[in-house]
């Protein structure tokens, strides 16, 4: 087929977590056969806060990193005839404008063949209903949900007719265990402070934590106030600042366990939902210890991460994998397992391959046969 993938940044991923899912999609499906295009914005916030952040080098880096992803930017607008013409599957994130969704719609509705689908990766259908309310998905086949509860609430508020779960996954061709690389912390997370949407929970389970047990920590990140920088500072971790989501195998390769802290929407009001640093950190070989989530869709097994429900089992979960070794390799085994046997960027997209075929078929369904009304009566 010919994809043609439209996303608001692809080779930035300054604040954009799902930079790494959207860039392993389109690598595998590059590698099935597929010929894949994608468009992003020259201006896009990711991309123009990356730069501003001395991110040349790095956004320079992804095209090498994906030579057989064909990535074009475009200024300002994009001719949608010329991109469109001949696409046979097209995915349109949701952090595009909700102009160009709506355009690339009405194209599908005056009769394009391609299959047209919506992604959405993120929590505003709850925290910003509103704003997920504006986008015109009539000419769309169907939503690309991360998480069966997004899907059911597509689905309820009548915004799509279609909708279909599709979990993120790990990249395994990049995140993968990097054992020639020392250790030298003790605690590693990688992630954005974000709009107060976890603050509590970043001081309640990671900083706090780290601080009392004296352990060489360290985190990457970007959106950090004062306050945060001045908490992390003072508990004695290091402060990476941006780290590119293609160098996080590295530094999960260096140091003994990561922390796992959903975003509050998630771990309230949108169960079953990990974050992606889940499926990296498995893929990287790492245990982790996880913040309260509902894995109401049983996404990991028992034995592929441990769970504190509170600051204080945080610090004695943190111990236990530091002081036991044994547990944390089988616990890194586990959860590296899980990856590839499920949740590999290669498995969701053989998901999607499966979705496109049921569009297709429903879309192509010969219509019923007419009642034989004589016959009926």
């Amino acid at each position: 087929m010919k994809c043609v993938l439209f996303y608001h940044a692809f080779t930035s991923c300054w604040n954009n977590g799902n930079a790494h899912f959207l860039r392993g999609v389109a690598r595998e499906l590059a590698e099935l056969g597929h010929e894949v295009i994608v468009y992003e914005p020259a201006d896009g916030w990711s991309r123009v806060n990356a730069l501003a952040e001395g991110g040349e080098d790095a956004l320079r880096q992804v095209p090498a990193l994906f030579p057989q992803v064909d990535i074009r930017s475009y200024e300002q607008s994009i001719d949608l005839d010329r991109a469109l013409d001949g696409a046979d599957l097209v995915l349109v994130h949701e952090w595009n404008p909700p102009e160009l969704i709506a355009q690339i719609g009405a194209r599908r509705r005056r009769g394009r063949s391609f299959t047209l689908l919506f992604h959405d990766t993120h929590h505003r259908a709850v925290s910003k209903p509103d704003e997920m309310a504006r986008f015109d998905l009539d000419g769309f086949d169907g939503v690309l949900a991360f998480g069966e509860v997004l899907r059911q609430i597509y689905l309820r508020l009548g915004w799509a007719d279609r909708a279909f779960t599709w979990h993120e996954g790990a990249d395994t061709a990049l995140y993968r265990p990097l054992p020639q690389i020392e250790k030298r912390h003790d605690v590693v997370w990688i992630g954005n402070w974000g709009d107060d949407e976890r603050s509590a929970e970043l001081r309640e389970y990671l900083i706090t934590p780290v601080a009392a047990l004296k352990l060489r920590g360290k985190i990457y990140g970007v959106r950090y106030p004062q306050d945060a920088l001045d908490a992390i500072q003072a508990a004695g971790i290091d402060y990476g600042c941006w780290l590119p989501a293609h160098r996080a195998p590295e530094a999960f390769a260096g140091a003994q366990v990561t922390v796992h802290v959903p975003r509050g929407p998630y771990a309230r009001t949108l169960p079953g939902i990990p974050t992606i640093r889940m499926f990296e950190a498995m893929a990287c070989g790492i245990p982790i210890v996880s913040a309260p989530w509902d894995d109401c869709e049983q996404l990991f097994t028992a034995g592929s991460y441990l769970r504190a429900d509170s600051g204080a089992q945080m610090r004695a979960c943190l111990r236990r994998l530091i002081e036991d070794r044994e547990l944390a390799r089988e616990m890194a085994a586990e959860g590296l397992r899980l990856i590839r046997e499920r949740h590999s960027c290669r498995h969701r997209v053989r998901e999607l391959l499966d979705i496109v075929d049921i569009v297709r078929d429903q879309r192509f369904e010969p219509p019923a046969p007419a009642l034989n009304e004589e016959a009926v009566s």
